[in-house]
C-alpha cells in the first residue's frame, strides 16, 4: 500500500486559493498534504480546502503570520488520535504556528504514521529573526531526537516535513558563492543542523532518491527571473526516520510550467511511501 505525502509552503492559502491551488489539488495524487505559512485563521483553511479533506490547523498567535495544518484526502487517509499543536512549552508567540504532529494511517491499512508539518523560521543574517531562528533549531531538534529513539524502540514512524528555510549544501542552491554565509539559509551554523540529524540516522528523502545533483529545488523568488532561469533553492524537506525512510519509493516536485501557473513561490514536494 503505497501513501503519497506532499508538503507545500502555500506563502498564504487565501492568495494560493486565488491563483489555483484546489486546482492543483484536486489533479493530484496526494493522499496526505502538509502546509505550511496558512497565515489565515483555521475557519478560512477549513472551508477552502472543503469536504474532500479532513484537516488540523495551528494558526500562528501573530495575525497574517505562519501556520501549519494537516490534511488527509477522505477515502483515502485518516486522522487518528489527538494532535500535538506545539513544538515545546518554550514556544512564543514568534514560534507558534510552526509546528503540528498528527498521525495518519492509510485508509484500509493498519500501519500508522507521525507527520510534522514544520515551518522554521526564515531568518534575517545579523538581526533578532535570525537570533529567534538559531534559537528555534535546537529545540527542534530535541524533539526529532525523541521521534527517532521511538521508531528504534519499536513505535511509530515519524515524517518531518516542510519548508525548514536553510539548504543543506551547494547542490541545494542554484547561486552557492555569492549567498554563502552571507544569507539566512546559506550560514555554515543552520546548515550544521539539518547534516546533524542526517548523521544521526534521518533520511532525507528526496536527496536519497534524487541523488547527487544539482538541485531537485523547490524554491523560487517571485522577483526577477530567477524562475524563468531556475535560480532555485531546496529548502522544503521530507525527513524520514530510518525504516520509514527505506520505504520511500518516488518523489516529484511540482514546478508549474510557466511563471503565470504558480500558486506560491514554493513548488509541492511529493513522496510516496510502502507503508
Amino acid at each position: 500500500m503505497t501513501l503519497t505525502v506532499v508538503t507545500v509552503n502555500l506563502n498564504g492559502i487565501r492568495a494560493a486559493h486565488k491563483r489555483g491551488f484546489l486546482d492543483w489539488l484536486e489533479a493530484s495524487d496526494t493522499d496526505v498534504l502538509l502546509m505550511q505559512e496558512v497565515r489565515a485563521p483555521e475557519e478560512i483553511s477549513r472551508e477552502i480546502m472543503g469536504e474532500a479533506w479532513d484537516s488540523v490547523w495551528v494558526p500562528c498567535r501573530i495575525k497574517g503570520r505562519a501556520g501549519v495544518g494537516v490534511a488527509v484526502r477522505r477515502g483515502r487517509a485518516l486522522l487518528e488520535g489527538e494532535p500535538r499543536l506545539i513544538l515545546d512549552d518554550a514556544e512564543t508567540d514568534v514560534d507558534s504556528g510552526r509546528w503540528l504532529e498528527a498521525v495518519v494511517r492509510p485508509e484500509g491499512g493498519d500501519t500508522p504514521v507521525r507527520v510534522v508539518s514544520a515551518y522554521f523560521h526564515s531568518g534575517e543574517k545579523d538581526t533578532p529573526k535570525q537570533e529567534a531562528k538559531m534559537a528555534h533549531l535546537p529545540r527542534i531538534g530535541a524533539r526529532m531526537a525523541e521521534l527517532i529513539a521511538e521508531e528504534a524502540s519499536g513505535g511509530i514512524s515519524s515524517l518531518v516535513c516542510g519548508d525548514f528555510n536553510v539548504v543543506r549544501s551547494q547542490a541545494d542552491i542554484k547561486n552557492w558563492k555569492p549567498n554563502h554565509n552571507k544569507r539566512a539559509g546559506v550560514l555554515d551554523e543552520e546548515i550544521a543542523f539539518l547534516n546533524q540529524w542526517v548523521d544521526e540516522g534521518w533520511r532525507d528523502t528526496v536527496r536519497d532518491l534524487a541523488g547527487e545533483v544539482q538541485g531537485p529545488y523547490s524554491w523560487w523568488s517571485w522577483r526577477g527571473q530567477a524562475f524563468v532561469n531556475n535560480a532555485g533553492w531546496r529548502i522544503d524537506y521530507q525527513y524520514a526516520t530510518p525504516a520509514l525512510g527505506e520505504r520511500a519509493r518516488s518523489f516529484e516536485i511540482g514546478r508549474a510550467d510557466e511563471y503565470a501557473e504558480r500558486f506560491s513561490d514554493h513548488a509541492p514536494v511529493s513522496v510516496s511511501y510502502e507503508i
